[in-house]
């Protein structure tokens, strides 16, 4: 089971950065704050398992449930398998890990939607949320989730959360049906999973994080009245979709671990999430960095900052554009003092001619750099929330970096199927046929071969034709 502990208890109940461990049988400890990598069908993009093990420090991974749920599950007379449900394993196995082939000491967290999410119609249901899976919208009924759950063991489940669309605000009356629909969500995936009817046996190991929505106190209270009272007992952390809502987290929740899935556009942004008391955080700008051929190169405190020189008066960008031609024979690593794999073996120049030449192993290779330039980022922060420093620490990053990320100027890897926009059924081909000139090449012969004489080609097609002459 998990286990959380804060190192300063008193910080469970204030908006305050925060020290923590968290702690799950089998797993790798978390040290918290901390960040969870994000995962495409269960990988995180660009890594396979083994540079993942030996080329990162990679222990937990997001994983969304609708990235497995193409079909619906049919009733069982009819039924064709989902074949993420259909791995064999023995009572003590987690279908989930051996599915993706997952180490067995990574923590994995299971969201009924990747993350980032992309923007569904907005048709949930009191039973049910839309979800996109590879083959189109569909629903997912609040009781197929529950038997994901059971069926997948993931450490971590993340509860049912009624959401409005990204970008739109909900009305009045919207926001009432978030809020009791999420209230119903939580209370049956609690008590069909852990709940006094249910046999010791039969009961899930995994963690259950109930949501908390991006409303103001007042509008959830008797939700949240119910998390602290009759949910309690089977709630073992909380997810929240904004900042905002950490401002909300009742004070006999407060020790409960916290998992920010809001999605910051830069570090300033993580660092003002981390001051309002954020456990785990998802960081989607990782892999749209790496995507876009952008190097992360920042630290929590810059080298002036340690090695007593003065600070430069212009601020320094976040990350460097490895497409610019300005890096062509730049034989310097991606961040100065970075000990990654990539930046130990190779050089701005290299990447530049990787991602130039559309070379898989261009992006592989910034994503451990930017995992590893994330981890550095976190254990600082983490250090300098111990020496009592963090907020001196945070004031110096703001005046040291600029606010935004470079531009990028290059184009990335083909975009994953789910990436692609959703503008109805009749959509143009985005990309064209790979061996067009090779098609165009083979009517052009099949229109000269037309013109030549076979041999049931009769006389006056031989005298239509010409006849061979030696030279």
């Amino acid at each position: 089971m998990l286990k959380f502990s804060l190192l300063h208890p008193g910080a469970a109940s204030v908006l305050t950065p925060r020290l923590g461990q968290l702690a799950v049988a089998g797993r790798k400890t978390i040290a918290t704050p901390n960040y969870i990598p994000l995962t495409s069908r269960g990988v995180v993009s660009h890594v396979s398992h083994d540079v993942l093990r030996d080329s990162t420090s990679i222990s937990s991974m997001f994983i969304g449930l609708e990235d497995f749920i193409e079909r619906q599950q049919q009733p069982k007379k009819y039924r064709i398998p989902v074949p993420i449900y259909s791995v064999p394993t023995a009572p003590h196995e987690s279908a989930l890990r051996k599915f993706i082939g997952a180490p067995d000491d990574h923590c994995l967290i299971l969201g009924p939607r990747r993350e980032p999410s992309i923007a569904c119609p907005s048709n949930n249901t009191p039973n049910s949320i839309a979800i996109l899976t590879s083959v189109g919208y569909r629903q997912l009924e609040a009781a197929q989730y529950v038997e994901a759950i059971q069926k997948l063991s993931p450490d971590i489940v993340i509860g049912l959360a009624d959401l409005a669309m990204a970008g739109q605000e909900p009305g009045t009356k919207r926001r009432v049906k978030m809020v009791d629909r999420t209230h119903a969500f939580t209370t049956h995936a609690t008590d069909q999973l852990y709940g006094i009817n249910v046999p010791a046996a039969d009961r899930s190991k995994a963690a259950y994080f109930a949501p908390i929505l991006p409303l103001e106190n007042t509008q959830q209270q008797i939700y949240l009245e119910d998390l602290e009272t009759d949910l309690r007992g089977a709630v073992s952390g909380l997810a929240l979709y904004q900042s905002d809502s950490l401002s909300i987290v009742p004070e006999s929740l407060g020790a409960l671990p916290r998992l920010l899935i809001s999605g910051p556009n830069t570090p300033h942004d993580i660092l003002r999430e981390v001051v309002l008391g954020a456990d785990l955080l998802t960081i989607p700008f990782l892999s749209t960095a790496s995507d876009s051929g952008i190097a992360l190169d920042f630290t929590l405190l810059p080298p002036s900052a340690t090695d007593g020189s003065n600070p430069s008066s212009a601020t320094q960008p976040l990350a460097i554009d490895l497409w610019s031609a300005s890096y062509t024979t730049d034989t310097s690593p991606l961040a100065e003092k970075c000990e990654c794999y990539t930046c130990r073996n190779h050089h701005r120049a290299y990447l530049h001619h990787l991602l130039a030449a559309k070379e898989m192993l261009a992006w592989t290779l910034l994503q451990i750099h930017n995992h590893h330039t994330m981890d550095t980022f976190f254990a600082q922060i983490r250090e300098s929330i111990q020496r009592g420093t963090f907020e001196t620490d945070v004031e110096t990053f703001q005046q040291t970096y600029t606010t935004e990320f470079p531009q990028a100027t290059g184009q990335g890897p083909r975009l994953r199927g789910y990436q692609l926009p959703a503008a109805g059924p009749y959509q143009p081909r985005r990309y064209p046929p790979a061996y067009g000139k090779l098609d165009l090449t083979a009517e052009k012969f099949a229109e000269s071969q037309s013109s030549l004489a076979t041999p049931d080609t009769g006389a006056d097609g031989l005298e239509e034709h010409g006849f061979a002459q030696k030279e």
